[in-house]
């Protein structure tokens, strides 16, 4: 992980054309902490370098976020529809999982591997609600998280659903991703 420098962080504010003012309204610091940043006086914690960093990227235009990148028409079940109706869903949505809301709220996931596996103990299975074979839900971010956490996300989840205020709003999937980045 390469961090920026003093000079770096100063450099990139002043190609950008912003005040210490600026930045650090941008990042939710306050200015003289970007003053004593800029001059090698602290060393800042992480997380608000990061915030820092995050700023200047989003001043530079290259911030990409969740809002920007996710599906808002969610296709998803409720956990009291059948598992038959799941399965209908994505066959003809062509998605291989699905989330689970109830009311809009994430409440799990169901996919062709949950059903299969709920399956073996019994051939009706169909029948079922999704609630008796669904897995834990997929994460959830807020639709201002960036593209670098949904892509860390990503390497362990099938998907990332943004939500506002606890309610889903959009979905992200590595495609989505993709599209975006192309």
């Amino acid at each position: 992980m390469n961090l920026p420098t003093p000079g770096d962080l100063l450099e990139r504010r002043e190609e950008l054309e912003l005040t210490q003012s600026e930045l650090a309204e941008r990042a939710g610091v306050s200015q003289p902490l970007i003053a004593r940043i800029e001059g090698d006086d602290v060393d800042p914690r992480l997380s608000t370098l990061r915030g820092i960093v995050e700023a200047l990227e989003e001043a530079e235009g290259g911030v990409v976020r969740a809002a920007d990148v996710m599906h808002e028409g969610i296709v998803s079940v409720s956990p009291d529809d059948a598992v038959s109706d799941a399965v209908t869903t994505m066959d003809s949505e062509a998605y291989s999982q699905l989330p689970v809301l109830d009311n809009g709220v994430p409440v799990g996931s169901i996919s062709y591997t949950d059903v299969s596996q709920a399956g073996g103990e019994t051939d009706d299975v169909g029948s079922f609600p999704v609630s008796a074979v669904m897995s834990e839900s997929f994460p959830s971010v807020a639709p201002d998280a960036t593209v670098e956490r949904i892509q860390n996300l990503l390497d362990y989840y099938k998907a990332v659903v943004v939500t506002d205020g606890g309610t889903a709003v959009g979905i992200v999937t590595e495609a989505d991703l993709a599209t975006a980045v192309s």
